[in-house]
Order: structure tokens, then C-alpha cells, then sequence
């Protein structure tokens, strides 16, 4: 068994880092789906994408109900990464730093285990475009990948649990992804006459 859990965790590191090194922007997530669906396809998940979702992978296994859903997002910032790591981001000016390399590394270690448990019912992956954007997930929905699902397990690194700990919570449990627009009226002016 420890052979086992250190094989699916080393992959899990290398699978991280592979993606850590290349990120893409929300809704540009192109090599990252081909990469993602390479992988799941590999591991005998069927792929059920639907047509109108540009990024992203919609995969299942099992069938029947219950249909439980586990989230990932897939999308890096337009951020210049400076942090000097050996698997640093080869693309200029995006990086992965909000944990999302990890989690579809952790999405992609549970869909491997997956594959050997007994359960009743189907799994569906969702690894989400745009979660950067706030679109990604209304995305998924407007397309049908979240049709008849049953339950939804999202899931989000959060950094204030020791290792090895895991949290959850029915409904929302993070700050969401929100934008806003203030328009100010005044006088037109100068900086340093204002």
C-alpha cells in the first residue's frame, strides 16, 4: 500500500510541476486540455466534454446515479514568475500562482485511484477554464457539463490547514472571483494641483 500511495504522490509531483512549467490564461487553456485529456483518456475515463466548451475536460467514470462531480480549475494569471524554481514557468509573463497546477495534479492522482475503487454510480471530473475570470464556471454550465450531476465536490488549496488535513463544507466556503466598476465625478485636474 505505501508503494502505491508514493507512486501515485511522485507522479502526482511530476504531473505539478510538468504543469506548473506551462500555464495558460483563462479561456487560452488549449495545451493544458490536450494535456488533461491525454491523460485521463490513458487512465480508460471517458471523455464527455461537451462541443460548445472551448477549454477545459468533462470526463467520466462508472455509470448510473448517483453522478458526483469533482471540480478542479485549470486556468494561471498573467503573472511573471520570478521564483527561481527548477520547473519554472516557460511561458512569459503567466504562472501558476494560485495552486492551480496543484490541483489538477491532485484531481488527476484521485482520477487514478479511482480507477481501481468500487463504487456505485458515475464519476465526473470537471477540470473548469477560467476560473481567473469569473466565467469559467458559468462556461461549464452553459455548455451541459454539469447536466444530472448529483453532488459537486469542489476543491481549493487553503494554506491555513497543516498537511494532511482536509476541510470541508456544505456551500460556499471562499472568496469568490467578483469584478466591479467605480466611476468618479469631478473636476478635471492635475496630479500635483489637485
Amino acid at each position: 500500500m505505501t508503494e502505491d500511495f508514493t507512486a501515485v504522490t511522485d507522479e502526482a509531483i511530476q504531473i505539478r510541476h510538468y504543469l506548473h512549467q506551462h500555464p495558460e490564461v483563462a479561456d487560452q487553456e488549449v495545451a493544458t486540455t490536450a494535456y488533461l485529456r491525454d491523460r485521463l483518456t490513458a487512465l480508460g475515463y471517458r471523455i464527455v466534454t461537451p462541443a460548445k466548451l472551448k477549454t477545459g475536460v468533462v470526463a467520466e467514470i462508472g455509470s448510473g446515479h448517483p453522478v458526483v462531480a469533482l471540480r478542479s480549475d485549470i486556468d494561471a494569471l498573467p503573472i511573471q514568475e520570478e521564483t527561481g524554481l527548477p520547473y519554472a514557468s516557460v511561458n512569459s509573463g503567466v504562472m501558476h500562482a494560485c495552486g492551480h497546477d496543484f490541483h489538477m495534479a491532485s484531481l488527476l492522482g484521485a482520477a487514478r485511484a479511482l480507477t481501481a475503487a468500487d463504487f456505485t454510480g458515475t464519476i465526473r471530473l470537471i477540470f473548469q477554464p477560467a476560473e481567473e475570470t469569473h466565467v469559467g464556471a458559468q462556461e461549464v454550465m452553459e455548455s451541459g457539463g454539469d447536466d444530472g450531476i448529483d453532488a459537486i465536490i469542489g476543491f481549493h488549496n487553503k494554506p491555513d490547514l497543516a498537511a494532511g488535513e482536509v476541510g470541508i463544507l456544505e456551500g460556499g466556503l471562499m472568496a469568490a472571483v467578483d469584478q466591479f466598476k467605480v466611476t468618479l465625478h469631478g473636476k478635471g485636474t492635475h496630479a500635483a494641483k489637485p
